[in-house]
């Protein structure tokens, strides 16, 4: 039995717009320094904001855990959220939402290899949701919906 292939994406939305990033690498710099491997556009984070650590599950697939600040224990000034959180270090799953201090904001993706970009059809039970929602569901904010491409009128907001 192979196991299956997962394709990890990172969707960042900052002053530069929305970008997606495929992650593959064991290792990638986040912030606005031109030598971070994932660079944010956005005068409001740090140089070097967080960093991305691909990791083993026991069952031989990967999957990325954040950490605030880089490998040596130096955090950013704002911090990173994810799902509202302020934390040090968080094991990404599927649709983790990321703020990275005040003004930019990513969703990480974890999707089939072969399947798009589309939070409709990518939702896999295997890279679960966040726990505190029924199995399955699937909420809506204005930055989900810009990424599908519907247009946002204020009663939506």
């Amino acid at each position: 039995m192979s196991l299956p292939h997962y394709k990890h994406v990172l969707v960042i939305e900052d002053d530069a717009g929305r970008r997606e990033f495929t992650l593959s690498s064991p290792m990638y710099s986040v912030g606005r320094d031109p030598k971070c491997d994932i660079r944010l556009v956005s005068q409001l984070v740090s140089r070097h904001h967080a960093t991305l650590v691909q990791m083993l599950n026991e069952d031989g697939t990967d999957y990325y855990q954040i950490v605030d600040g880089n490998l040596r224990g130096r955090t950013s000034a704002n911090g990173v959220r994810i799902n509202g959180r302020k934390l040090q270090a968080h094991d990404l799953e599927n649709e983790d939402e990321i703020h990275f201090g005040l003004a930019v904001q990513a969703i990480y993706y974890c999707i089939h290899q072969d399947e798009p970009l589309n939070p409709m059809v990518a939702w896999d039970p295997t890279c679960p949701p966040d726990p505190d929602l029924p199995p399955g569901s699937y909420t809506f904010g204005p930055f989900d919906l810009i990424s599908l491409g519907m247009e946002i009128t204020p009663q939506d907001q």
